[in-house]
């Protein structure tokens, strides 16, 4: 069995999130104190008391979702859940996968994200910009409506490709309206708003991704001791410069998480684990994997560990 792990981004926080596996293993409350040491801030109770405003604000929700990610990284390990083939994330989730394959130390991947959510939130201020996942319709028409919103100016773009029939776009808040619109002429069966405070993966982060770049510059990158994949392109960066070019581009562009997942797949890839909070990739790949014998799973809580662990160990194991 092949083992391929992807990592979450924005959107699949909560509060509250990890607190069934934090009971259960004192890894997941030493990783957020870690993370707080970097910050200087408390990162857990945030996570556990909110406020989800606060939470929600771009530059506090990234480490909290790399340190959920690399907890429930340490948890699975710890249990002696099996190093993956092959890793990679969704958006900030490359970060995190990252980490996990070495390429990063924690804390300054930590430190780096806050000051990633910053530049992102200064370059595009609250209430600008939007995000809107629109459903039931082809790649190709959905890319049509946001030309067709972006003749009246504004910027709108696809900028996520989720799996087949969901695609989410970004831009300049009127854009994006109209792009929905224009949308919902096509056949678009359902458009929804997303709670997010920046357009990510649009053109309009030009000015976070040149600041980004500079500190990325400075920052003690290693090879990768897992495969790492992007899901800007699917491709393989083992490089520390190439990984440090990618990570600054990656902010305003495109996530092709269709063709990344079926990367996997191809790849020999059997079981596909979503590492960290929330089910939002695991609907996604059972999506995108329909029809192969991938099996796609959670590790969030104690009982998705145990399944997981369950289902990856060998067969003659099994049968003892």
């Amino acid at each position: 069995m092949s083992i391929a792990f992807v990592f979450p981004g924005q959107g699949s926080q909560s509060i509250g999130m990890l607190s069934e596996l934090a009971a259960e293993h004192p890894t997941v409350a030493a990783t957020f104190a870690e993370a707080s040491s970097a910050l200087g801030s408390d990162l857990w109770n945030l996570v556990q008391r909110g406020p989800s405003e606060s939470l929600n604000a771009t530059e506090r929700t990234q480490p909290a979702m790399l340190a959920a990610g690399i907890a429930c990284w340490r948890v699975w390990r710890e249990r002696g859940g099996a190093v993956p083939s092959l890793v990679t994330g969704h958006s900030l989730g490359e970060f995190t996968a990252l980490v996990a394959a070495e390429a990063l130390p924690f804390a300054d991947c930590i430190k780096l994200v806050a000051f990633r959510g910053r530049a992102m939130q200064e370059a595009v201020p609250v209430g600008t910009g939007a995000m809107a996942a629109l459903l039931g319709l082809d790649d190709a028409d959905v890319v049509a409506a946001c030309a067709d919103a972006a003749r009246e100016g504004g910027v709108a773009e696809a900028v996520n490709f989720n799996s087949p029939g969901q695609v989410v776009i970004a831009g300049d808040t009127d854009a994006v309206q109209r792009a929905i619109d224009a949308a919902k002429v096509r056949g678009a069966k359902r458009a929804v708003l997303l709670p997010v405070s920046v357009p990510s993966h649009s053109s309009l982060m030009r000015k976070a991704a040149e600041q980004l770049a500079v500190v990325l510059a400075d920052l003690p990158f290693a090879t990768p001791a897992i495969e790492f994949r992007s899901a800007v392109d699917g491709q393989r960066y083992a490089q520390p410069d190439a990984i440090r070019e990618l990570l600054g581009r990656q902010l305003m562009s495109p996530v092709q998480w269709t063709d990344t997942v079926r990367g996997l797949i191809d790849s020999g890839a059997t079981q596909i684990l979503e590492c960290g909070p929330g089910r939002v990739l695991v609907g996604l790949c059972q999506r995108i994997a329909r029809g192969t014998p991938t099996s796609c799973a959670s590790l969030e809580t104690p009982p998705q560990f145990a399944a997981a662990l369950a289902a990856a160990a060998p067969a003659t194991t099994r049968n003892h």
